[in-house]
């Protein structure tokens, strides 16, 4: 398993007028750091789409456990609990300063030709930068 960590500062703008984080921002969040953990692992969605591959979101499962506040910094916890193949899964989970667990999300991408417009394998330097993690 692989597991990145990233922080967060949560924005006025980011809040809804009971003070909660907006529901939907969450999903910003998670590509925030699965953008990280993938740039962690020494690729990025840049050089992904230079290369002809695009990571569209198949899938995005949240649960909303309490609500971050204007100014917390939230740690977001991402995890590639399993290697890729035409998809990537990514677990997502995230805490308050106080170490409490605010939300958890999944989201499954899948690794498309930019050209063609078709499902591909992940890029060889992304698995073999895995390997480690999974073996």
């Amino acid at each position: 398993m692989y597991l990145h960590t990233t922080e967060l500062r949560v924005r006025y703008g980011e809040t809804d007028q009971m003070g909660y984080v907006y529901y939907g921002h969450y999903a910003a969040y998670c590509e925030v750091a699965r953008v990280e953990a993938l740039r962690s692992l020494g690729t990025s969605y840049k050089q992904l789409e230079t290369d002809g591959i695009m990571l569209p979101v198949l899938e995005h499962h949240a649960i909303y456990h309490r609500p971050a506040y204007y100014d917390d910094l939230l740690t977001i916890e991402t995890r590639i609990e399993q290697m890729p193949t035409v998809a990537i899964r990514f677990a997502y989970t995230f805490y308050n300063k106080a170490g409490e667990q605010l939300h958890t999300a999944e989201t499954k991408l899948a690794f498309i030709r930019s050209d063609t417009k078709r499902p591909c394998r992940p890029p060889r330097q992304l698995l073999e930068v895995l390997t480690p993690y999974f073996s």
